[in-house]
């Protein structure tokens, strides 16, 4: 009867014991006698021993895939207090050809297009398999924050005949005889199932931006994480939310991904008070004054998000920071006006990047379309998002937060595309 597979980490638990363990090849030396092979599986790395009387392992190459049998042993080595005493070494899959990166290095010494290119490679290094754990802990975090405050979860579609945001940022793709678009975010279906009973609602899905920059904080196709949520009173209900919601995040990460903090060694920034929130002419204001940067009007550019994190930090004492009341012209169409030229609106900058926008919107059906009109869009052309609002629609506000840039974020990335899986970018469709 074949044995059933152990992992790594189970293996202190079977000292003296006989074991099936498989994996990769991380590294192997080779002595006269004796060779010393390092398995690495999903759970860490585990020393073997292997007697060259027995088994030849010349032509075996790192990162194939092996099956070893052995006997689990005492032993003091850098890796555990075990190793394992090799008696049947299998091959399950051989290194064909020399590979493009090297693994087995403290840091994988490679460029950004060559780590994107060799992407299942470069992410069997243990540091960039790293991210990609505490990226999934701050995913279920999200998911778990959520549906302990009543919200429900949600899959929209991303083939639309609109974008929600407007412009023309968005990809046309071909839908048998019509034309439709890759969806710009699921922020019209958000809306529509807040209306439609559910109240509370989220989701984690692609978005699609048709943008032509090709900048370190810039994806064309990202994981967003939205939430739409009704019977607020105005955007300070969902600000108070997220602050909660990242609160929580921060703990699952600090309990469950100590083990990846450490080895990317990283310390989690800390939400200690009330995060601060200053006006959006405020915080021109700020630019003016403290560094003489005066060149911005309706919106940030990239040195103004950096330059407002660095004054949170140095005067608020804060790494995170709101700014509200962004002018109406530079927000979308269904974003809840305040006053002539203002917004019930808000992003929140975290580390010199605004990694999450959001806001009251609009609930009553005329002041939308009228909203429509002001923003130059054609109210025909939205009647199944419109026709929601005829028919009972509450106060209701959300946010969206995208996955990489906080990921890259609060991992100290410089690009946002080590923080991401498969990047889709200006000019990468491969791998």
């Amino acid at each position: 009867m074949k044995m059933k597979r152990k992992l790594v980490s189970e293996l202190k638990n079977s000292i003296d014991e006989k074991v099936n363990i498989q994996g990769w090849i991380y590294k192997i030396r080779r002595l006269k006698l004796i060779t010393f092979v390092i398995l690495r599986d999903r759970s860490g790395l585990v020393q073997c021993i292997v007697d060259n009387n027995e088994f030849d392992l010349s032509k075996v190459k790192v990162e194939s895939v092996v099956s070893i049998i052995g006997d689990v042993k005492e032993s003091k080595n850098t890796l555990n207090s075990f190793e394992v005493q090799v008696e049947n070494f299998e091959v399950i899959s051989n290194v064909e050809e020399e590979l493009p990166i090297e693994i087995n290095k403290e840091n994988l010494e490679v460029n950004l297009d060559t780590m994107l290119n060799n992407r299942v490679l470069s992410i069997r290094h243990p540091k960039i398999n790293a991210i990609f754990k505490v990226q999934s802990s701050i995913v279920n975090g999200f998911r778990e924050f959520l549906n302990k405050e009543g919200f429900t979860e949600i899959h929209t579609s991303k083939i639309v005949k609109e974008g929600a945001e407007g412009g023309t940022e968005v990809f046309e793709i071909k839908y048998f005889e019509n034309k439709a678009y890759l969806a710009q975010s699921p922020q019209f279906y958000k809306q529509m199932m807040v209306g439609a009973g559910f109240e509370r609602v989220f989701e984690i899905g692609h978005a699609y931006r048709a943008e032509e920059h090709n900048t370190n904080r810039h994806l064309n196709e990202y994981i967003s994480m939205d939430l739409e949520m009704g019977f607020i009173e105005d955007e300070k209900d969902i600000m108070q939310v997220e602050e909660r919601l990242l609160k929580f995040i921060l703990e699952v990460l600090n309990k469950e991904c100590k083990e990846y903090l450490n080895l990317l060694q990283l310390e989690l920034p800390v939400i200690q008070r009330e995060i601060p929130k200053i006006e959006f002419k405020e915080a021109l204001e700020i630019l003016n004054k403290e560094y003489n940067k005066n060149d911005l009007e309706g919106d940030l550019d990239p040195e103004g998000e950096k330059l407002l994190c660095e004054y949170a930090k140095e005067r608020l004492n804060s790494e995170f920071i709101f700014l509200t009341n962004y002018p109406r012209k530079k927000r979308p169409m269904y974003t809840m006006p305040l006053g002539e030229d203002g917004t019930h609106s808000f992003d929140l900058l975290f580390r010199g990047i605004e990694i999450t926008t959001g806001g009251q919107r609009i609930h009553n059906y005329d002041m939308l379309v009228e909203n429509m009109k002001y923003k130059g869009f054609d109210p025909n052309n939205y009647e199944s998002y419109l026709s929601t609002f005829k028919y009972g629609m509450p106060k209701h506000g959300g946010l969206a937060i995208g996955l990489e840039r906080i990921t890259a974020k609060i991992l100290g990335l410089e690009n946002v595309r080590e923080a991401t899986l498969i990047t889709r970018d200006r000019k990468r469709l491969v791998p």
